[in-house]
Parts: C-alpha cells; structure tokens; sequence
C-alpha cells in the first residue's frame, strides 16, 4: 500500500526574525549581567576580606600600656635612739618604690602593612558569636570598611554610653551577628591600659536611622555600651544594649 507523505513548510516571516533577534539579544544581556554582578560579588567578597586583614592587623598591633608605673625616690628617714640618756637621732637615707596610676590613653596610632594610619580606642569582644575587633577612635564610610568605630559617647570604660557602630555584611565579619544577640550575653570591652570590663545585654530593638535617642548619655552614673548596625535591607538600623555587670 503506498503511502502519502506530506511535509509541511514553515514559513519565515519578518515578524519571528525579529523575535529570534530580540531573543538572542535578551539571551546575551542576561549573560552579560549574570557575569557582572557575579565579578562584583566575587569582588565585594574580596574586598572584604582584605578588610577583615587589615583590621585583625591592627587588633595584633596593640600596645597595651601598664595599669600601674613604679617609680623610684630618695627619702629621709628618722631614726631615735632606742636610749633616751644618750638622745641621738640618726637620719638615713632610703630609696623606697611608689606605684602611680597611668591615665588611659585618648588614642593609639597603629600603621598597616600598606602605610596607612588608623587610631583606635580598646577591643570590643563577644565570645557568643566570636567577633574580636579594634574600635577606631571616629567614624566615616572608608573607616567603618576596616573595622568597628567609636560613634559617639565616652572612650571605653569611662562613665557614659560608649556607642560603636560596625557593617552588617550579612556573613560572619564585623558586627554582622550583633543582631542574634539575646539578653544576658556578655560583650567585653578592653581600653588601651589593659582593662577589660563585661557588659551584659539587657534590651535590642530596630530604629530608624535618624532615631538616635538610643546615644543618650543618661546613664544614672554606670557605664554602658550601644552596638549600632543596619538590618539586612540597610533600610534600619539594629540597636543594642549593654550595661557593666557589677
């Protein structure tokens, strides 16, 4: 039985040339795109972990002075006789050793491996989410790129509420965990003489970035500590309190 075999023939109109290019050109667009936003991720990346370098860098170069400075004088001591017939008073000379209280530092200067000059204030450390930063002694976008920093209030451990403000990359670096921290969890401070000092976290919540009631130095006397950083949509900002375990 012979068979019939009809082929259809399709047609190319102008209508679907068109569409077939303006597909090939979406198609390479994407393409395009995809690539850079994926070099600028891999670079963002990058970049922030040469800050990580650097500000770990600066953590290493600390130098802590000494609480306490002994300082040596001459002084003049009296002696009675121990017989009062003979009335003698002998005078001797004695170099005794005196501890004086050093002042903490305003500042520290610290110099990277590239020749830049960074001043910092202390450490701010959180055991629970493993951050271990220096604080820098003022704040500025290039500045919050290297490390945590001083945004207003007190040097640390003096009287007040030392407020410090560090990125949120929404990984593991800088203060991108601050806002998992609970009540009770511990956030230690260390000036540039040493001293380390526990704050315990007692209140977090999110404002807006012109709400900043949260820098108020009424502190009753104590000292307390404010963490600052943006929400993942860097809309808001993440806010969290301390106050000196006692």
């Amino acid at each position: 039985m012979n068979q019939i075999l009809v082929s259809e023939k399709l047609y190319v109109t102008p209508e679907l040339k068109k569409k077939k290019k303006v597909f090939k050109f979406e198609f390479f667009l994407s393409v395009f795109l995809l690539c850079i936003l994926s070099s600028y991720a891999i670079y963002a990346e990058y970049d922030r972990n040469k800050s990580e370098q650097v500000s770990k860098e600066i953590l290493d170069g600390i130098d802590f002075s000494n609480e306490t400075e002994i300082i040596e004088q001459e002084v003049t001591v009296i002696i009675l006789n121990a017989i009062p017939e003979e009335n003698e008073i002998v005078a001797q000379t004695q170099t005794v050793q005196t501890e004086v209280a050093v002042d903490v530092p305003k500042e520290q200067k610290s110099v990277a491996s590239d020749g830049t000059e960074y001043y910092t204030i202390g450490i701010v450390n959180i055991p629970s989410i493993s951050v271990n930063y220096p604080i820098l002694s003022t704040y500025s976008d290039e500045l919050l790129k290297i490390s945590p920093c001083k945004f207003h209030g007190p040097n640390p451990n003096e009287v007040g509420n030392l407020c410090i403000a560090g990125h949120n990359y929404k990984n593991s670096k800088f203060f991108s965990k601050v806002p998992t921290l609970v009540e009770g969890d511990i956030i230690e401070i260390t000036d540039l003489i040493g001293n380390t000092v526990k704050y315990s976290v007692y209140n977090k919540f999110i404002v807006n970035p012109d709400e900043l009631e949260c820098t108020s130095q009424l502190t009753q006397g104590r000292r307390e500590i404010t963490l600052i950083t943006c929400t993942d949509d860097n809309k808001q900002r993440h806010i969290i309190k301390a106050r000196e375990v006692i």
